[in-house]
């Protein structure tokens, strides 16, 4: 099975390091957050990725054209011109990288990689969000009700801590206490071919019209992942995302 990684957009809302590189590589524990979300799908089986590229797709190229001197021990010879590699680390991972436009919207950019994903049911995501949602069980809940979307729902923390109060007596403080209790959009998909037939142009977002006509034509179901789901729209998420990595048990670290 494959997996579609959106990954070309501007990420304006945390532009304090977005305006150097691509919002999915930007590092929490000194590696790109698309690294930490393809190391989710890889624990579950799925190690073929397609990465829908965009603003500054160059520096996703170099990363992964690299990748295997990244993640290895290497000995340069300067005199001789000569390279060792030592220890290889690197994963079993397929990567398609595609340019699919600096302005293409979410759905058009899923639309022109297309060609990638031939006949079979396929997942899809953003480039910007982690989780310790089992794969394995969204796959099964797809393939059991026969439709042609799956969306993961989510239900997130409230953004402040809250105060519990007697009266006007503070008696304690609780910090993100849960929201209000709706389900939203946790970006993770299992999708059909079937739904290309849903997405009009470049210019199509993938959050309005498709899936707006997939629920409205009965095709679109949600499983409810009541765990650890958090995205990284801004600084204050990035900041939040690595105090967890640095206590060494980060909630979405599925993987040995």
């Amino acid at each position: 099975m494959k997996a579609v990684i959106l990954a070309g957009g501007l990420g304006t809302r945390i532009s304090e390091e977005s305006y150097l590189k691509p919002k999915p590589m930007i590092e929490i524990g000194g590696k790109p957050i698309l690294w930490h979300i393809m190391k989710i799908y890889a624990h579950h089986g799925i190690n073929d990725f397609i990465i829908c590229l965009g603003y500054k797709g160059y520096v996703i190229k170099e990363y992964f054209a690299n990748y295997f001197l990244h993640m290895s021990d290497v000995t340069f010879d300067m005199r001789n011109n000569r390279m060792q590699v030592h220890h290889r680390h690197a994963e079993p991972w397929r990567v398609t990288l595609v340019d699919t436009g600096a302005d293409t919207l979410t759905a058009g950019r899923l639309r022109r990689v297309r060609e990638y994903l031939g006949n079979d049911t396929f997942c899809l995501t953003y480039g910007d969000g982690v989780t310790d949602l089992d794969l394995a069980a969204l796959l099964d809940f797809h393939a059991g009700h026969g439709k042609l979307a799956t969306l993961t729902a989510i239900q997130p923390p409230g953004r402040y801590g809250a105060l519990n109060l007697d009266d006007r007596t503070v008696r304690n403080f609780q910090e993100k206490p849960a929201g209000d209790g709706a389900w939203i959009n946790g970006g993770y998909f299992v999708l059909e071919p079937g739904v290309f037939d849903y997405i009009e142009n470049d210019m199509t977002p993938w959050e309005g019209e498709p899936l707006e006509r997939l629920a409205t034509d009965g095709e679109l179901m949600a499983y409810q992942h009541s765990g650890f789901w958090q995205a990284m729209d801004t600084l204050r998420d990035k900041n939040h995302l690595e105090s967890l990595w640095m206590r060494h048990d980060p909630p979405w670290k599925v993987w040995a």
